[in-house]
């Protein structure tokens, strides 16, 4: 049983690994309690959304993710 977190951008270079697996079910503050002390913190930034199977979440802090589901931290997007 278990969740697929992806680490996307930055946020991949920030913890050095794209991607990473978590005991299922997983809240937000299982989620921020598995990474390190760094990225917790980027995490808990207003920029940075959270979608759960391809959905943004509005409220991140309501995560909730049952087994085989994929989340992807989000972080901000620029570009020209």
């Amino acid at each position: 049983m278990a969740v697929k977190v992806l680490f996307l951008g930055p946020l991949s270079d920030l913890f050095d690994t794209a991607e990473m697996s978590l005991p299922a079910p997983l809240s937000w503050g299982q989620l921020l309690e598995a990474v390190p002390r760094t990225v917790a913190e980027q995490l808990q930034g207003e920029r940075i959304h959270v979608a759960c199977q391809g959905h943004v979440l509005p409220d991140k802090t309501a995560l909730v993710a049952l087994d085989g589901q994929e989340i992807a931290l989000l972080p901000p997007v620029s570009g020209g």
